[in-house]
């Protein structure tokens, strides 16, 4: 699949860069690299694709192919989780609840995003949500 996707990529398709992105983060296809991986989620979410913004925050959040940066990480998250992307509000929901990314520790900010994600079916947000009725 990853030769199709890069023959797509190739032609500025931001899904197909994206899920490029994520053959090379994970070895699917194509030899993993880090590096390659950041490109091509860096290249899909400047096109404003929800997928690549998220994926892109991962490798920041991680420096993974890119130095780690947890601002630019809540930045790229935010962009994703504005356009309704589960994961991504899942992710920012987690940097509220530990004030990371440069975002201050805001308990009820960060139940809203798990709560927007949760709504969508998101299994790890239904999780974190269970979790915070039965600790709080």
């Amino acid at each position: 699949a990853a030769q199709y996707y890069r023959l797509a990529a190739d032609q500025g398709k931001a899904r197909a860069q994206a899920r490029l992105g994520e053959c090379y983060r994970w070895g699917e296809g194509t030899p993993e690299d880090q590096v390659k991986a950041a490109q091509y989620f860096r290249l899909a979410a400047d096109q404003g694709y929800s997928g690549g913004q998220h994926g892109y925050a991962i490798g920041l959040a991680l420096g993974q192919g890119v130095p780690r940066d947890d601002n630019e990480a809540a930045r790229y998250y935010r962009l994703a989780a504005d356009q309704g992307y589960a994961p991504a509000q899942c992710c920012l929901a987690q940097y509220y609840l530990h004030g990371e990314g440069g975002l201050p520790k805001d308990h009820d900010e960060g139940v809203r995003y798990h709560r927007l994600a949760a709504d969508q079916g998101h299994a790890p947000s239904m999780l974190a949500l269970g979790a915070r009725l039965v600790d709080d």
